[in-house]
């Protein structure tokens, strides 16, 4: 039980790291995360949809790109 609500407070928490970050097209606003850095994509590479918060990015080169 107790195992079970650290997993989920820290599941909970790094989601809440992630925010949108306001852009020019209000559909696909840009993801900000924990480390500050803002993603270099504003929609997913795979499906063309909105960056999903509740995903980790992938660094290339040190910068992060979010996934749907």
């Amino acid at each position: 039980m107790k195992l079970a609500l650290i997993l989920a407070f820290a599941l909970a928490s790094a989601a809440a790291a992630q925010v949108y970050v306001p852009a020019t097209d209000p559909a696909f606003p840009r993801l900000r995360y924990a480390d500050s850095l803002t993603s270099l994509n504003d929609r997913c590479i795979v499906s063309q949809a909105k960056l999903n918060p509740k995903m980790a990015p992938l660094y290339v080169n040190g910068m992060p790109i979010g996934f749907c």
